[in-house]
């Protein structure tokens, strides 16, 4: 009797034992997710002075609390979605002030300074962006004709943007907007990628893939011609972050 009686409770821990691992797993896995958000590259950098709350449960993620504006809900969002372990996000994120009017010039100004910011080739904290019915100022400093040039053509290519006056000046020593051999996380990379397409007018109506392993972006999805897909590839390479970019979409006129 005592025998069977041991027997029943060692099968009744085992089976006990077997339940709690998955769930400690689980835990685990959410508690990784939750502090792995705040160490990104976006959250560190875009979304600092936000206040996000994180939660995570078997996988499933909800954003809570205030960000100062509404672009910052959709980076929030793709940034944790790239996230290890993560199945699904619930975006419940609201903006501290009224959001800009779609393509008022606020809305305008947000949209290229955010573009700008993306791009390694260009300098975001350098450049003053003004904007006046459409049309955007760009003043400050470049480091070379190469990237004045360059600051003009992303401006150009933002949606809703009507014209460009570039009025910035070239230097030998332009402050620069990122720090030398910093190293950007796998999912930082990827919501800057789709960001930084979503924001560009020849590319926003691409449906387009976008993943990233150690600093490497695939890209998948359709394009209607060869200059669109190079178009692509141009625009991911001279993201923050990206080493390598293999383009994988397909070409279907």
């Amino acid at each position: 009797m005592k025998a069977k009686t041991s027997l029943s409770i060692l099968a009744t821990a085992a089976a006990l034992l077997t339940l709690s691992v998955p769930v400690l797993a689980s835990q685990q896995t959410d508690s990784r997710i939750e502090s792995s958000a705040n160490e990104t590259y976006v959250f560190k950098t875009y979304l600092k002075t936000d206040d996000i709350k994180i939660h995570a449960k078997d996988g499933a993620v909800i954003l809570t609390g205030t960000v100062a504006e509404s672009y910052h809900k959709s980076l929030a969002q793709e940034t944790v979605a790239g996230l290890p372990g993560v199945t699904s996000v619930d975006n419940r994120l609201e903006t501290k002030a009224p959001s800009s009017t779609a393509n008022s010039d606020a809305w305008l100004r947000d949209k290229v300074k955010l573009t700008l910011s993306f791009h390694r080739s260009v300098s975001a904290l350098a450049t003053e962006v003004v904007v006046k019915d459409g049309v955007v100022t760009l003043r400050g400093i470049a480091e070379s004709d190469a990237q004045k040039e360059l600051t003009s053509e992303y401006t150009k290519d933002v949606e809703g943007v009507k014209n460009v006056v570039n009025e910035i000046i070239v230097s030998k020593s332009p402050q620069r907007s990122r720090t030398v051999g910093e190293t950007i996380d796998d999912s930082s990379i990827t919501a800057q990628v789709k960001m930084a397409l979503l924001y560009h007018r020849s590319t926003s109506v691409l449906n387009t893939t976008v993943t990233t392993k150690l600093g490497v972006v695939t890209l998948d999805g359709k394009a209607r011609n060869h200059t669109e897909k190079n178009l692509v590839t141009k625009l991911a390479g001279d993201v923050k972050g990206v080493k390598e970019v293999k383009n994988l979409m397909s070409v279907e006129p």
